[in-house]
């Protein structure tokens, strides 16, 4: 009776599908104002990771996913030299970004708001990601792949990133564009 009734309550529980970054597929954006006319991109095409994602329970999501700062591009060669540069990411020291977000709202059907946090330069700060899905999540069956598309605002100066400040904005723009395979 009791295997009976433990059986039924494994049933009815919806299962956690783990998804992997089709990296080759995926892309993170930085955008930065310039001299308050233009602005500065950065590009960072190695990434990892993946998302635990829970059909029924969306918002217990476990998000993680690790930029290489080494391998980040730029529009032009000073602006890249400065960018992996110990006044911005100081990739020697700290090769890796983080993005790890643990609780996710639903705002539409495929709209949702991922809370995490980001950690670069090894400082950790609170942030929001405003999460696009191709597909309703909630229709996850752990064998198609989720797209996704999301964006954020930081503070550079958060981050320990003060260098020209009269010609650099403290705002950034980080956009995510990711392609997620069952893994």
């Amino acid at each position: 009776m009791a295997a009976a009734v433990l059986l039924l309550l494994t049933a009815a529980a919806t299962p956690t599908y783990r998804y992997q970054i089709d990296a080759p597929r995926s892309s993170v954006d930085a955008k930065v104002a310039f001299m308050g006319l233009a602005s500065k991109s950065a590009r960072f095409p190695q990434m990892s990771g993946g998302i635990h994602l829970t059909p029924d329970r969306l918002d217990t999501i476990d998000l993680d996913v690790t930029l290489n700062a080494r391998a980040l591009t730029a529009g032009d060669k000073t602006t890249l030299e400065r960018l992996r540069g110990k006044d911005f990411f100081d990739v020697e020291r700290y090769p890796a970004i983080r993005f790890s977000g643990n609780r996710m709202m639903m705002t539409g059907q495929s709209t949702a708001r991922v809370d995490g946090q980001i950690t670069a330069r090894g400082i950790t700060r609170p942030a929001t990601l405003a999460v696009t899905f191709a597909q309703p999540p909630v229709g996850a069956t752990g064998k198609e792949p989720i797209q996704l598309s999301a964006r954020t605002t930081i503070n550079r100066h958060d981050f320990g990133m003060t260098a020209y400040s009269v010609v650099v904005g403290r705002k950034v723009t980080i956009t995510i564009n990711a392609r997620m395979v069952p893994g």
